[in-house]
């Protein structure tokens, strides 16, 4: 693959500082989700952005439908792309299964990152015995179904769910980008991300994080910041942001770029 992934990816390298800030979205977004955020981080960081391979923006021949059904493949791509730019250690932050895809990349190669901010993240999405993932199976099914019986109307109706502010301007953005999604590609990578239960690898993660959630997420609950704090191996503290939303770079990224901020000298 080599430079090709590169290009493949969008991957983008801005700013001008000596430490490297990866920023990594989540489902249904690209690497525009950043661009408010971007102006904080460009004066005192090299950043380091580019797009999931079920992206939107990347084109859909580059996605290989056997191999993408594990998120193993997904750290394999931001393995690569630090690889080829030759990054020996950096700062991530991850949104949503991003922040799945650093946890997995740190276990990897702990040397890498000196510190993984994870933005809206779940270790398990669904509901178990002793665990609150705020799904339940059949309610996941029933996504799946909406998804591949008219998308167009399943985007129209989660974007709001999902931005959960009143702030027309990321709903519109979030539309925009979950739309430009090949519906196919964008059921899959939900598939995958729902299957995925990454609670038993945590104690494996030795890298500081930092968890940032929102006070209402509604694909998070608020347990789960605290179960990924119990339950991540190394030191670790969590940001509760008294606001509404799982995309809180999209609905509020004054508030978010502050406390990013924060979570990166500390």
């Amino acid at each position: 693959m080599g430079h090709h992934l590169l290009d493949a990816l969008n991957v983008q390298v801005v700013g001008s500082g000596e430490r490297i800030l990866v920023l990594a979205h989540g489902f249904g977004t690209d690497q525009s989700a950043w661009n408010r955020i971007l102006p904080y981080f460009l004066p005192h960081y090299t950043v380091i952005l580019y797009d999931l391979v079920c992206a939107g923006s990347v084109n859909p021949d580059h996605f290989d439908f056997q191999r993408y059904t594990s998120l193993h493949a997904y750290v394999d791509d931001l393995l690569h792309i630090l690889d080829v730019l030759s990054v020996d250690r950096c700062s991530y932050v991850g949104h949503s299964v991003s922040a799945m895809i650093g946890i997995l990349a740190s276990i990897r190669r702990p040397e890498l990152f000196t510190k993984l901010i994870l933005i809206g993240a779940s270790p398990r999405f669904l509901n178990d015995r002793d665990y609150h993932g705020g799904f339940e199976q059949d309610e996941i099914e029933e996504v799946f179904v909406a998804m591949e019986a008219n998308y167009e109307a399943w985007v129209k109706g989660t974007a709001p769910l999902a931005v959960g502010a009143d702030v027309p301007v990321a709903v519109q953005e979030f539309s925009r980008t979950l739309f430009n999604m090949r519906p196919d590609i964008s059921l899959l990578v939900s598939q995958t991300v729902f299957r995925s239960d990454l609670r038993g690898i945590l104690k494996m993660v030795t890298v500081p994080c930092c968890i940032i959630q929102t006070a209402k997420d509604m694909c998070v609950p608020p347990t789960v910041a605290e179960y990924l704090k119990d339950n991540l191996g190394g030191p670790n503290t969590v940001v509760m942001l008294d606001i509404e939303g799982h995309l809180p770079h999209l609905s509020a990224p004054g508030l978010l770029a502050e406390e990013l901020r924060r979570a990166l000298i500390r």
